[in-house]
């Protein structure tokens, strides 16, 4: 955290980025001490240049008991001193799901792509990147308001140039940064404040005596304050009804971690509001059952059967409604932010009011605030468009404790909340859909409905996270329970569409297609052959055409699912991850220059209506890639899979699936580009790996270990070479026999360490076999037997006899033309083809 900026001239100019600041406190008083010891402490990393000092100081936490005003100084800390900063955000932090998507929607903001292109996870953790950088601002301000677990936001507190300020109530903060204790306030500071909030002529004395009565604790004299305002009551008497309400407290003796004065002053706000206006009461019983951040108007502004009578009344008549609002912002009983348009409960006050209800009164106020939650109109989670307004009633999911609603509907809303944290890439996703599943699993017994249906979106986070087993377990007990309590079909295909994808993550290529071609004719029965629900299964099916050998059936069953979801308008990833596979599939049958358009195409497209750090924009980037080197674009593809490759570590780590898929296509690039030992270090590190996600009897293991050899002999060992590759193949032919393009592609190269090694008769009787099989699989003009062919006749050429002479001439001649006519002349295959140099092939691991 160093470098230089004027940092203690005062600017003039606003922050340009202002985000989620709660509104200034106009009654905001004292702390005059406190504030200037948290900015001093913020600069202490100055050396008293103020023109060239970064400040470099660890984050400051504020911390004290509920009430003491600890979010106020933040507020009021950002308000005094943001002309000093380029950018100051607020992160709500006492639910740690809050914070990443929080983060995320400051990246556009930072000029990186929105949590609606590239997912929660990748948005958050690109701005804190950026913010490390100090890019595109080294003048900036985090404030994480109640943080209260160290553990759960540490990762996330950013080590810039700028500056970051926690409030927090957790004391163990002070072992992790500098801390700045905030207590009540002083006898001053009340009297001020009381003066400043009754707004009519109070008396020191009397404001003394009533500072005196509230402990000096800001909240509860917010809340005094608030109800002389509005009622004109006098002293005497207020702090004769705040002695009964604290005697009466105290006969109660009901235990509570709240100061006895704050309790009596809340009980007496309530009182008299509800004299005034009992809906109001209603109103925030209600808003009690929320979360502690700001909630949405349009909660309350729409039309819920089910309600309790009295909130339903209340929620029919605006005007009530409006007036409701206003009286609980006068009172100091809510926080009313008009530009917003959003109502806020101090948590503090929150707990009161819970604590006040009978059981009975908690559970129906429980359900109507399940009930308006459910109401609201999102939208589809799977259109992107919609993730904004899932996000922001977010904040009140947990609290309102919506896991323990048995009504369908409420159950059916939360597996769309569940549907758009994995479609949005929210790491909180996996915790979501398990809180769930415990409660309802709990209350309703495995078998339920919601239960199953639950299980098959922790199905889709998992295999998102790479844990493939677990995935293939998890469908398959699922399945099983879905059969056995006679789930319709329609629901059913929904988790049979993904059973293929668990039997490729198995290397069980045949058993996948056979499974894929009965939920293709199962999904045109249920839903017709045009349904974009049958077109994804199409598209499965074409995947498993692909592994299996069968390239242009894959080629032309992806064309037909691609122009049909077009058709269907389906969403832009929807679109993007189609798109690709038919580029993908298109050089699979070899025809490189096309595979290249295809996929420039798609990569624009993903760019505009997605983002660069998008998932499907990634695997369409790779693919890309692998198309220029097949057409000999080698800088182009070096650049490109390179930076693929570094944005999936950042956004995986180095173990995940899409991660190791795309080092090995890198070592590939950097074997073609003359960086053989690069490539061998990158490739042996990924041989190491792949066994941790697919065992080391999976075809791509096997494969990616072909791959390694095939480094070994252009790292001049073709010993070594041949000794995996005799292995490898052993393998594979057990697995999937000798006519698998895997096992012919390694068999290329086995016949080239052969000849390397000087042992031509083996090369020739290799490569023979192979180009048969080939031509067989492929046809003789595809540009893998075409290498075949090349190298067949360099090895034919060192036995020396006029027959194998013969037989190179015939070879040769044919090879030539089938070049002219698939890939040119000048292609470099052709060229190294007329040079007599031998061709390798190699393998790209595709997406499961």
């Amino acid at each position: 955290m160093t470098g230089t900026h004027p940092s203690e001239v005062r600017r003039s100019t606003a922050p340009e980025v202002w985000g989620k600041i709660p509104p200034r406190n106009k009654n905001f008083t004292g702390r005059k001490g406190l504030l200037e010891k948290l900015r001093a402490g913020m600069t202490a990393g100055t050396s008293g240049q103020v023109t060239v000092v970064l400040p470099q100081v660890l984050p400051h936490a504020l911390h004290g008991l509920g009430g003491v005003g600890k979010t106020q100084m933040a507020v009021e800390y950002a308000y005094r001193y943001g002309n000093e900063y380029d950018l100051v955000w607020w992160i709500s932090a006492d639910q740690r799901v809050l914070v990443r998507s929080s983060l995320a929607a400051l990246a556009p903001h930072l000029d990186l792509p929105s949590a609606a292109a590239i997912g929660v996870e990748d948005a958050a953790n690109a701005a804190l990147d950026a913010l490390r950088r100090g890019e595109p601002y080294d003048r900036w301000l985090l404030i994480f308001d109640n943080a209260d677990e160290p553990e759960e936001i540490r990762d996330v507190i950013p080590d810039g140039p700028g500056h970051v300020l926690i409030t927090s109530r957790n004391h163990r903060w002070e072992d992790v940064v500098e801390a700045v204790p905030v207590d009540v306030f002083t006898r001053e500071e009340s009297v001020a404040f009381l003066t400043k909030r009754v707004r009519r002529a109070l008396a020191p004395e009397d404001a003394d005596r009533l500072a005196d009565q509230l402990g000096d604790l800001p909240l509860a004299l917010e809340q005094a304050g608030a109800l002389q305002a509005e009622t004109g009551m006098p002293v005497d008497e207020y702090i004769d009804l705040l002695n009964k309400h604290t005697s009466q407290l105290l006969d109660e003796g009901k235990p509570t971690e709240y100061p006895i004065s704050m309790t009596a002053a809340w009980n007496l706000s309530v009182s008299r509001l509800s004299e005034r206006r009992p809906e109001a009461v209603d109103l925030l019983r209600c808003c009690a059952f929320f979360g502690p951040e700001p909630i949405p108007r349009d909660v309350f502004s729409q039309r819920v059967s089910g309600l309790s009578p009295a909130l339903s009344e209340l929620l029919t008549n605006p005007i009530k409604l409006s007036r409701s609002v206003g009286e609980l912002g006068r009172f100091a009983l809510a926080r009313i932010d008009p530009s917003s348009r959003t109502i806020q409960v101090h948590r503090l006050i929150q707990a009161l009011v819970r604590d006040e209800l009978e059981p009975e009164e908690r559970a129906e106020h429980l359900a109507d605030v399940h009930r308006l939650l459910t109401g609201l109109q999102l939208g589809n989670p799977e259109e992107s468009v919609n993730w904004g307004r899932y996000g922001g009633i977010l904040a009140h999911v947990v609290p309102a404790r919506l896991q323990e609603s048995r009504e369908v509907k409420v159950r059916d809303f939360a597996l769309d909340l569940a549907r758009y944290l994995y479609l949005s890439g929210d790491g909180f996703a996996h915790e979501f859909v398990r809180l769930f599943i415990t409660q309802w699993e709990n209350d309703s017994g495995p078998h339920d409905p919601h239960v199953l249906r639950a299980y098959r979106e922790l199905g889709h986070i998992l295999r998102q996270l790479g844990k493939y087993n677990d995935v293939y377990t998890l469908n398959q007990e699922t399945l099983a329970k879905m059969r056995q309590v006679g789930t319709p079909e329609e629901e059913l295909l929904l988790l049979v569409t993904s059973i293929g994808a668990d039997l490729r993550a198995r290397g069980d290529f045949a058993a996948a297609l056979e499974h894929d071609e009965d939920s293709v004719r199962r999904h045109e029965g249920a839903f017709g052959p045009d349904d974009p629900r049958t077109l994804r299964a199409k598209n499965n099916l074409a995947l498993d055409y692909s592994l299996t050998g069968s390239f242009q059936q894959a080629r032309d069953l992806h064309e037909i699912a691609f122009i049909g979801l077009q058709d269907a308008q389906a969403g832009a990833a929807t679109v993007l991850v189609h798109w690709n596979a038919l580029a993908r599939a298109v050089r699979l049958t070899g025809d490189y220059a096309e595979a290249c358009d295809l996929g420039e195409e798609a990569l624009a497209y993903g760019l505009e209506y997605l983002g660069g750090e998008h998932p499907a924009y990634l695997w369409t980037a790779k693919d890309l890639s692998i198309a220029w080197r097949r057409v000999g674009e080698l800088d182009k593809a070096l650049e490109m899979c390179t930076d693929v490759h570094g944005r999936y570590v950042r956004r995986y780590g180095l173990d995940h699936p899409d991660t190791l898929a795309a080092a090995m296509s890198l070592s590939n690039v950097q074997r073609n580009n003359g960086q053989e030992q690069e490539g061998l270090e990158l490739a042996a590190d990924t041989v190491k790996r792949y066994p941790r996600i697919y065992g080391t009897s999976h075809p791509y293991y096997l494969a990616c270990t072909g791959n390694l050899a095939l480094l070994h002999r252009t790292c001049q060992d073709p010993e070594k070479a041949r000794e995996v590759n005799e292995q490898v193949l052993g393998d594979i032919e057990r697995d999937l026999g000798r006519d698998h393009h895997y096992y012919l592609t390694v068999a290329t190269n086995l016949a080239s360490d052969l000849a390397e090694l000087g042992r031509h008769d083996q090369a020739v009787e290799r490569g023979r076999d192979t180009y048969s099989r080939l031509r067989g699989l492929v046809g003789p003009s595809h540009p893998v037997a075409l290498a075949c062919a090349a190298n067949l006749v360099a090895d034919l050429r060192h036995l020396g006899t006029s027959e194998a002479d013969e037989e190179a001439a015939r070879l040769q001649a044919d090879t030539r033309d089938r070049y002219t006519q698939k890939l040119g002349i000048e292609h470099p295959d052709a060229i190294a083809f007329l040079e007599g140099r031998h061709l390798d092939l190699d393998f790209d691991p595709p997406p499961i």
